[in-house]
């Protein structure tokens, strides 16, 4: 592997010689391998380690590192805390507390120095522990996949990668360098205790699965090869779906167009939703049965939730045609719909124009051709544009909002009226449009919910001699 390690560096990680790279330095065998392997390819180091005090003679790792830092002649950076308190104030686990301690420390100290990477030294050994780990979680392709030589932690950092040139060389080949290179280790007692979920898995679940394939280990890893080429092509129909469904991001929302995720499969649309909650909340712990709920929302237009809670402060709706993955605080847009906000009421002028919030307009003519009209009407695909018989229309128009006890009778009732609430839920008006939803009234009279139906008793007929045009314009139609 190691006559590979150049093309590697260059073309896997993305490391150049001119800039530096913060490597993480434990003192076993793999991290000193991967030190002098990037030292003596022309790379600029930078020692860093991290004392996690998890053992008394942990202390020892820090000093033997340093001496082998001076040697080499190598800048180095050492941090510590107490892992063990930190886990039980934070309610993690050992592992996870440790891990999450020395990457925040790795990573600080790249920003600090302006590195190009933080290099740690995971093996071929290491990437069969991780699928198995993630196996036995139950993870998807991604966790299947296992790690790769580059990658970007969003927990972390954004930008600067963390990258693991040693993926494809095994435990043993780090041993075997390290004594060719003069190079000594030092022996870490805890990698032998089994209070580890990565201790059991190297030493107790790996032999007895080697018992069935000899070979099992390097099994897992070609299969972790060949699934990293099925998830690049994963990644590509995401891409090209991404950019066909979403219609905008910012930090707290990610907004996608229904009918078009919905003509996705069931498995895009899983990941679609999984990368929606990953860009809102990079650490968010995402399952399959969380994701299925997604799903069932989004293939279940007349589904009697419009909502569904997610996890980590995340929640999912639909309202209208589009479905929102949002965090709890997201301030969503209102120029989906006419809004009629600062005011309860406006008085309406024939003809006349008014600007609302978000940019829609209203507008309202005459018009001196009732068959025209009628043809115009019996056409008509906009529901926000109504023409009306202005016989009855003799009272002051004007926009208001909903009141309580509001009653209308819609075009297809006969004239028979309900309540304005009913009609709402009916028609599936999404729920936080509704209080500022604007209505045309005659007087108290409701003639038109725009974007859905005129009053039953204000429609055009053959008996229609005058004729009044409204219409709300959408700011989309405006600019474009």
């Amino acid at each position: 592997m190691t006559e590979n390690i150049e093309a590697i560096l260059e073309e896997k990680c993305g490391l150049v010689r001119h800039l530096p790279i913060i490597v993480g330095v434990s003192g076993g065998p793999d991290s000193l391998c991967l030190l002098d392997i990037l030292r003596q390819a022309g790379y600029l180091v930078i020692v860093a380690h991290f004392d996690h005090q998890l053992r008394p003679e942990s202390s020892e790792d820090a000093r033997m590192v340093e001496k082998t830092a001076s040697r080499l002649m190598l800048g180095c950076y050492f941090e510590s805390a107490d892992v063990r308190a930190y886990a039980e104030r934070e309610k993690l686990s050992l592992e996870e507390a440790a891990r999450n301690l020395r990457y925040h420390f790795l990573f600080k100290l790249a920003c600090e120095r302006n590195a190009q990477a933080v290099a740690v030294g995971h093996t071929a050994d290491d990437q069969v522990e991780t699928i198995l780990m993630h196996f036995v979680r139950g993870s998807a392709l991604s966790g299947l996949k296992g790690m790769s030589h580059r990658s970007i932690i969003k927990t972390f950092d954004p930008n600067i990668p963390i990258v693991r040139p040693l993926l494809d060389m095994w435990r043993e080949e780090t041993i075997v360098y390290c004594a060719a290179n003069g190079l000594r280790p030092h022996y870490d007692s805890s990698n032998d205790s089994i209070d580890f979920q990565r201790n059991r898995i190297r030493h107790l679940l790996i032999p007895a699965l080697e018992t069935y394939n000899p070979k099992f280990r390097e099994a897992v890893f070609r299969m972790s090869q060949s699934l990293k080429g099925d998830y690049a092509l994963l990644m590509d129909m995401l891409e090209t779906a991404w950019q066909e469904t979403v219609t905008e991001v910012d930090e707290n929302s990610v907004t996608f167009e229904a009918g078009a995720l919905s003509r996705y499969s069931v498995g895009l649309q899983r990941n679609l939703i999984k990368h929606a909650m990953q860009v809102l909340s990079p650490s968010v712990d995402v399952t399959y049965s969380m994701l299925d709920r997604a799903v069932t929302l989004i293939n279940s237009p007349a589904h009697p939730s419009p909502r569904v809670d997610l996890k980590g402060g995340l929640r999912m709706f639909r309202e209208s045609n589009n479905v929102y993955v949002c965090t709890l605080n997201a301030e969503l847009p209102f120029n989906l719909w006419p809004q009629l906000t600062g005011t309860p009421s406006i008085p309406v002028s024939v003809p006349g124009q008014l600007d609302l919030a978000g940019g829609w307009k209203f507008s309202c003519e005459k018009w001196g051709h009732p068959l025209l009209a009628r043809e115009q009407a019996e056409r008509n695909e906009d529901p926000f544009q109504v023409w009306l018989d202005a016989k009855e229309l003799t009272r002051p128009l004007k926009l208001r909002v909903r009141r309580p006890g509001d009653q209308f009778a819609p075009f297809g009732l006969d004239g028979h009226t309900q309540k304005l609430s009913d009609f709402f839920v009916n028609v599936k008006m999404p729920q936080r449009a509704r209080d500022n939803w604007p209505l045309l009234c005659a007087g108290d009279e409701i003639i038109w919910v725009p974007g859905y139906r005129p009053a039953h008793e204000h429609r055009l007929t053959e008996s229609t001699r005058s004729v009044l045009y409204f219409s709300f314009l959408r700011p989309r139609q405006q600019t474009g």
